[in-house]
């Protein structure tokens, strides 16, 4: 438990519209998505005096909490690629937990894809040419590639096999096959996603996350404030966080990711196991990530995460249902996708996910991602009541 005299429990999750979003801005699917996050609560505007958010406006989270109509007294603007919503989640935990906030807001909007369509802007080839990226940048080093190298680095040491990580992929796809909000739902198969085309050895273009537009909110709130709100609340129970490297050089072992240092960090003050979970929400840009992640968590021991995968452990009626909304790979993808790890896990624990809900009344589940090329993660624990 989250180490204070007040625990913290998310009280209002909600998607904005996702997918192919062509007639909206980023700005309006922030606003959308907290409109609906603070309805999902029951909990007035008036009552949030905390506000997170990251990547959008010159001065963010500024522009955005004006846009919103939020005057918060703490605020939050991490930026640490797909892992920053998890680390402003243990931030606001933590505040609320000290009495320096009482409600705080997590919001995130983007039409990646409507701009690229529209000529707004194009596909990131790097994250820039400055500091330590210099050295890797004039080489064509961009960020499939480091992760690209990664998955072959454990391949190379741990005979991980291209339909092993092929299978993340198609699990993922048979959990939004039942998802009515993910963008894509056809079935596909190992075979489907080796044969595709090459984007960077090993990776085809399934290995890859979609790129699609969306957003989502997350609020949390003071024990005080449950009584007042509309739905159940489930309980932040622990969180970890933690730094590696922003230059492959400084990697000391491309199979190993921060998240085993933030999740030890999230299961320990939590109290729990990795046994103990029902449901692991991880980040996805890359089939690898699933993998990587799920040893690094404790799921499995290092280098059996091809085996562990195996047999539809990773779908929602699987041994350990993980992205179960389809995660990047399949259901949405608009950028920093780590907020939508929340709002999926959230969902499944209080029972309210529908046709790809998880049997068997899940009580905990895990919510870690990942930034850059594993260069930051952050894990959040939750239960319900």
């Amino acid at each position: 438990m989250v180490d204070s005299g007040r625990e913290v429990a998310v009280v209002g999750v909600a998607l904005a519209d996702c997918g192919r979003v062509d007639d909206s801005t980023p700005y309006a699917l922030h606003a959308q998505a907290a409109r609906r996050a603070l309805a999902d609560s029951g909990l007035p505007r008036e009552a949030v005096d905390g506000f997170a958010s990251a990547g959008l406006g010159t001065l963010a989270p500024v522009e955005v909490a004006e846009y919103l109509g939020l005057r918060p007294s703490w605020t939050d603007s991490t930026s640490v690629g797909g892992a920053t919503w998890e680390v402003m989640a243990a931030h606001a935990a933590d505040a609320i937990a000290a009495g320096h906030a009482n409600a705080v807001l997590l919001v995130y909007g983007s039409t990646a894809r409507a701009d690229i369509r529209a000529g707004r802007r194009t596909a990131n080839l790097s994250f820039g040419a400055r500091g330590p990226l210099q050295f890797e940048v004039p080489h064509g080093h961009t960020l499939v590639a480091k992760y690209a190298m990664a998955a072959r680095r454990h391949m190379h040491e741990y005979g991980t096999t291209l339909e092993q990580l092929a299978e993340v992929a198609v699990q993922a796809r048979a959990n939004a096959a039942r998802n009515p909000e993910a963008m894509y739902r056809a079935p596909i198969t190992v075979d489907d996603v080796l044969g595709g085309p090459m984007i960077a050895d090993p990776f085809t273009k399934l290995h890859c996350c979609i790129r699609s537009d969306g957003g989502c909110a997350v609020l949390l709130a003071a024990r005080e404030y449950v009584a007042d709100c509309a739905k159940p609340p489930v309980w932040v129970l622990g969180t970890g966080e933690s730094l590696s490297h922003t230059t492959m050089s400084q990697w000391e072992d491309f199979t190993v990711s921060p998240a085993a240092v933030s999740g030890r960090l999230a299961f320990e003050r939590a109290g729990v196991r990795p046994a103990d979970i029902d449901i692991a929400e991880i980040y996805d840009a890359f089939t690898y990530m699933t993998l990587v992640t799920l040893e690094d968590l404790g799921f499995c021991a290092k280098g059996e995460g091809g085996a562990f995968i195996g047999k539809g452990r990773l779908r929602h009626d699987g041994g350990l249902p993980t992205n179960t909304d389809g995660g990047g790979l399949s259901a949405c993808h608009p950028g920093m996708r780590g907020l939508f790890l929340l709002v999926e896990a959230v969902r499944q624990l209080r029972g309210e996910a529908g046709p790809h809900q998880v049997p068997g009344s899940p009580r905990l589940a895990v919510a870690s991602a990942t930034g850059g090329w594993f260069c930051s993660a952050a894990t959040v624990v939750l239960g319900r009541g």
